[in-house]
């Protein structure tokens, strides 16, 4: 049905107005109604107790406490699946509930010292498993300590650059993941070093813990992203306990993030994830709750 045309006029008016005034604001003003440029991610590892009791229940509850986005773990190569889901019936569930999978760390670990062709084995079925969720990147996640000298990690590199082709070949992104032993001084060398000149940026990108390189390196993360920035894609956020140098939850302990996030170059950022590996004030999904709580209303807002 035609609407009058009086009526006509003052919705023309009316919407004249709007845009008027939004035609004269500021450019920042329109900051408070966009979008954050990330989605909220959440390393799943961090709930591992409560995904192996109820990993649906859990799933939902991340959701609720504003997660988007999610990096996981534990793959069962063998069988294919996530959290004893085969991959593509986790996949539903994530979109039932309305999460997205970017990345997953992998047990590339086990297999440092196992032959080439086994190697490319397990890294097959990897991408396999990863195809299935949608991802965007393979994550290598964390290195033996018996392998941890530096000629291991040329090796490390070296195969780091291998498994980085045939992820690339398969349509996907590699990454390599730091704790803090990478940055132990070896004779006036370190390990992430080794790993950063050694390995061929098209094919192994950087997941950048921005915790172990407060604890762990003299350099800070600012520093170390300057480098090479377009290498680091992804990023895991978590606070340290202001006395153990453990983890903590977000805006307990001693890592400033509101001054560090709005300096760092963010060039090569697509993805990052929330985490604490353990140490939690209560549980593990009320330190989800309570980080997640702080990371919006404090630091949400630089990413």
């Amino acid at each position: 049905m035609q609407e009058p045309s009086s009526i006509n006029r003052r919705k023309f008016i009316k919407q004249s107005g709007l845009l008027m005034s939004a035609a004269m604001m500021p450019v920042s003003g329109f900051s408070m109604i966009n979008q954050s440029k990330y989605k909220m991610g959440l390393q799943l590892f961090t709930i591992r107790d409560a995904m192996e009791k109820d990993p649906i229940g859990s799933l939902k509850i991340a959701k609720a406490l504003g997660y988007e986005d999610l990096e996981i773990y534990g793959y069962n190569e063998e069988q294919g699946s996530y959290y004893g889901f085969k991959a593509s019936e986790f996949k539903r569930i994530l979109d039932d509930i309305g999460l997205t999978v970017s990345s997953g760390h992998y047990g590339f670990s086990d297999y440092f010292k196992k032959s080439e062709d086994e190697l490319k084995r397990y890294v097959g079925q990897c991408i396999e498993g990863a195809q299935a969720l949608d991802k965007s990147y393979i994550t290598w996640p964390w290195l033996h300590p018996d392998y941890r000298t530096i000629e291991n990690f040329k090796l490390l590199a070296d195969k780091l650059n291998k498994i980085g082709e045939q992820v690339t070949n398969a349509g996907l992104g590699f990454a390599y993941h730091n704790h803090g032993f990478e940055f132990e001084d070896h004779d006036g060398q370190i390990g992430y070093d080794v790993i950063l000149n050694g390995t061929d940026a098209n094919l192994v990108k950087l997941q950048l813990d921005l915790y172990w390189v407060e604890h762990s390196s003299k350099l800070s993360p600012e520093k170390w992203i300057t480098k090479q920035p377009e290498r680091y894609v992804m990023w895991h956020i978590k606070d340290m306990d202001k006395i153990t140098r453990d983890y903590t939850e977000l805006g307990n302990g001693s890592i400033d993030y509101k001054t560090m996030l709005p300096d760092i170059d963010q060039t090569g950022l697509q993805f990052y994830y929330l985490e604490q590996g353990g140490n939690f004030a209560q549980n593990s999904i009320q330190s989800i709750t309570d980080s997640a709580t702080y990371f919006k209303m404090h630091l949400k807002k630089y990413l």
